[in-house]
Formats: C-alpha cells, sequence, structure tokens
C-alpha cells in the first residue's frame, strides 16, 4: 500500500478545510401566520414589521408621578427575577462563545518523565514532550449551525430579560397605582363615616326626643360601624400591595415603607396614530422567533449526521533520556493525520434525530403563532377596554353628583320628619357606592394604560 508523503497529507488537509460552505440542512424561514392590517378597536393602526430592538425607555414616567418613577428606577437593579434572567442571558452568551471556540484547533501541550529499570539493564530515565494540534473541519456545517442556534437561543434569553424587566415594571406600576386607589378609597371611607357619625347623632337626637324609633338609631350604628370595618378590611389590602411593591424592588417587607400621598390619577393620551409596529417591540414575541430559529439549526445538525466525520490532527515532539537531549533534532518526531468516520448502520437512529428535530422546530413555531395571536388580542382588549372606560367616565360623574344631591335632600327631609330613616340609609348607600366607582374607574383606567403599554411592548415613543 502506497502512503502519501507528508507534504501531499498537507495540501489534502488545506483541500478538506476548504471545502466547507456545503452545509446541509434547511435555511431559515420565519414562520408565516395571518395578521390583521390593523386593530379593530383602533381604525387606522397599521400593519405590524419587526421593531423589537426599540429602547422602551421610562414609560412609566408618562403617568406624571413622581413617587412611581422613584419605584420603577429601582426594578432594574434591585429585582431578583430579573437577575436571574440577566444570569440565564449570561449564561446564553458563554454558550454562543464555547460554540465558537469549536470552529478552531485544539492545541495540546504534553511531558512526561519516566524512570524504570530491571537487574539485567539497570535503571534509566526516559523523557518526552509533545506538542499537538486537532482541527475538525466544519464541512457539513455542523459546528457553524451550532453556533448560530447558540446565537439564538442568547438573542431569545436576551428578549426573555427584557420581557422579565417589562413585566416587572408592568406589575410594580398596577400594585402602585392599586395602593394609590386603596389610600383614596380609605380618605372616602374616612369622609363617609364622618357623614355616618353626624347621621347618628342626628337619628340619636331624634330618638331621644321621642320623634323618632329606636330602629333609626340601630340602622345608624349599624351603618357606621360596617363602614369602619370595611375601612380596616382597606388597611390590611393597603399592606399587602405595600409588601409586593417591597418584594419587586428587592426589598424585605419588614424594611419598606410607602407613605401616602395624593392620587392624581394622570392617564397618558394613546396616540390614534400609533402604529401596530410597536406590538413586534413584545420581548416575548422576539423570543419565541429566535427559538424557532435555534430550531431549525439543530435540523441541520441532525442532518450532518449522514455524512462522515473528518479530523486533522497533528504533533510535534521529543523522546530522550536526559533533558538536555530532549530538544535536539536526532530526537524529535512529528505526524500529520487525516481521519473519516462514517456511520453504515444504526437502524435508522440518525434519521429519527432528524425526525425529533424537525418536530421540535413544529412545536416552537406553533408556540410562536400562539404568541403573536394573543399578543393581538391583548391589544384588542386593552384597546376596547381604554374605550368602554373613557366612555363609562362621564356617566360615572353624573350618578355620582346626582346621588351627592339625593342623600343631602334624603337627609334633610328626615330632618324635616318628611320620610323614614331607611330612605337616608338608602341614600347614603347609593352615594358612597357612586363614589367608590368613580375613585374605581379612575384606578381601573390607569391599571388598562399599563397593560396596553405592555401589550405594546413598552410603550409608543421611539
Amino acid at each position: 500500500m502506497h502512503l502519501l508523503p507528508p507534504s501531499r497529507w498537507l495540501v489534502l488537509a488545506v483541500v478538506v478545510a476548504t471545502a466547507g460552505g456545503c452545509a446541509v440542512g434547511p435555511t431559515y424561514q420565519q414562520p408565516v401566520l395571518a395578521t390583521p392590517v390593523a386593530y379593530k378597536e383602533v381604525p387606522g393602526w397599521v400593519q405590524a414589521v419587526p421593531a423589537d430592538a426599540l429602547d422602551r425607555g421610562t414609560w412609566w414616567a408618562l403617568f406624571d408621578d413622581a413617587g412611581l418613577n422613584a419605584l420603577e428606577s429601582r426594578v432594574e437593579v434591585s429585582n431578583q427575577n430579573i437577575a436571574a434572567a440577566a444570569a440565564a442571558y449570561a449564561q446564553a452568551r458563554a454558550l454562543v462563545r464555547e460554540q465558537r471556540a469549536g470552529l478552531f484547533p485544539i492545541v495540546s501541550l504534553d511531558g512526561s518523565g519516566r524512570r524504570s529499570g530491571g537487574e539485567v539493564a539497570g535503571a534509566g530515565n526516559t523523557y518526552q514532550a509533545s506538542i499537538g494540534a486537532s482541527w475538525e473541519p466544519d464541512v457539513w456545517g455542523r459546528l457553524s449551525r451550532g453556533v448560530d442556534s447558540a446565537s439564538a437561543s442568547a438573542q431569545a434569553s436576551s428578549a426573555d430579560l427584557a420581557s422579565a424587566l417589562l413585566s416587572a415594571q408592568g406589575e410594580l406600576a398596577i400594585n402602585y397605582f392599586s395602593l394609590r386607589q386603596t389610600d383614596a378609597q380609605s380618605a372616602l371611607l374616612q369622609s363617609t363615616i364622618a357623614a355616618y357619625q353626624r347621621s347618628l347623632e342626628i337619628a340619636q337626637n331624634r330618638y331621644e326626643a321621642g320623634v323618632a324609633p329606636k330602629t333609626d338609631l340601630l340602622q345608624a350604628q349599624t351603618q357606621l360601624a360596617n363602614a369602619q370595618a370595611e375601612l380596616v378590611g382597606l388597611e390590611r389590602q393597603r399592606t399587602q400591595l405595600e409588601h409586593a411593591i417591597a418584594v419587586l424592588v428587592g426589598q424585605a417587607p419588614g424594611n419598606f415603607t410607602l407613605v401616602s400621598a395624593p392620587w392624581t390619577a394622570t392617564l397618558p393620551q394613546v396616540p390614534i396614530g400609533v402604529p401596530s409596529t410597536l406590538l413586534q417591540r413584545r420581548p416575548d414575541i422576539a423570543a419565541a422567533e429566535r427559538r424557532v430559529a435555534a430550531a431549525n439549526e439543530q435540523i441541520g445538525i441532525a442532518q450532518s449526521g449522514l455524512y462522515p466525520n473528518l479530523n486533522l490532527s497533528a504533533s510535534y515532539g521529543a523522546g530522550a533520556t536526559r533533558v538536555s537531549d530532549l530538544f535536539s533534532a536526532s530526537t524529535t518526531v512529528w505526524s500529520l493525520g487525516l481521519s473519516a468516520a462514517q456511520v453504515l448502520f444504526d437502524a435508522g437512529a440518525t434519521r429519527e434525530r432528524i425526525n425529533q428535530a424537525r418536530a421540535a422546530q413544529d412545536q416552537v413555531a406553533a408556540r410562536y403563532r400562539q404568541t403573536v395571536l394573543v399578543a393581538f388580542q391583548g391589544v384588542e382588549d386593552q384597546l376596547a377596554s381604554t374605550r368602554v372606560l373613557m366612555q363609562q367616565q362621564p356617566l360615572r360623574e353624573l350618578a355620582s353628583r346626582a346621588a351627592d344631591e339625593t342623600e343631602v335632600q334624603t337627609l334633610n327631609r328626615y330632618r324635616a320628619g318628611q320620610v323614614a330613616y331607611t330612605e337616608v340609609v338608602t341614600a347614603q348607600a347609593s352615594a358612597f357606592s357612586a363614589r367608590r366607582a368613580l375613585v374605581q374607574l379612575a384606578s381601573d383606567r390607569q391599571v388598562t394604560a399599563v397593560a396596553l403599554i405592555q401589550a405594546l411592548g413598552g410603550g409608543w415613543g421611539n
């Protein structure tokens, strides 16, 4: 058998190495799905295009609340869920670098020393040193597809980080507005309790004067006690919201206090001309799409198993009985090698790995389509809620004004002995319910605005 000289082996290695570029596997195409050209709830918004790299900015500043601004600035630094997502992203980036390192040769240095002997030959020393390199040419694109898959996964992790941050920011804003709404409800209850106490005094005076039955006094006492109990219940609700906010900003609830402050209930105006391109800023959509791309590369990696594995190796070393002779020319040896291995029969295991990879891509592609559809649903839901709540605002205000006037007139008529105290209780309960509904509406509009901002991927500013 005639063996090629080392120079021919080297030429052959270069030819094999430069034969790359014939990567096997499908070319990635983003999954296609039917999407609306505009949002039904807000005519005029245009078809979405990718824009997830845009800066989401400090969207919470649109609510013009200094307390919220101060808390939001602490979320990215202290929230532990975000810290975990950031660590996952760092891990994914390290995996990309690890996969990219596989494209380059591996160089190793080996050295050894040994002393041996026997009764006849006596004792002697043997020293060896060698430097070697091995390289797997990426002929079928397996290694490069591994890099691309890891890169897509890292991009998905980056989007997961952005999604975790947006989620924590949104949850903080909702909890904050809910707490402020609870403070407003408490203030409303306190003023209502004061009014009930005055009504109780009136009922007691009339009862003591013998012009009203004791049932009037009992009803007034019942109404006052229920309102006072409800005020205590609001304190429990506020405490739980305060604890939730503390955790979101990365602080122990026992060390965190959020004092009561005036609530302006500012609402950002959603510009009708804002395009639905901002839907593509949603990081969950970006993450889902990148995972489809990563799964596509896995198909190519599986298909490369149908072709031979090639490996180039080279070494240069020396052996001697004395360390001083180790690097002399007469003791050195070198080698160049090319190896190839091909699986001839594996009972279809490689084909099934390819089928598994294809099924995995179909799975993540379906999840991507579902994520997009749910995203459209979320935007439509919040746009509808925004519209309905805006229409409710003047009606709630009218109902509150009418209920307040009814309460005043009914109480005056009771003083004059024209109506029973039951009508006073009914009028006061209606007035309180109308005022509470107005406060709740203001909170609902702010919470809906936050949800719309999240549904759009973090606001509408560039």
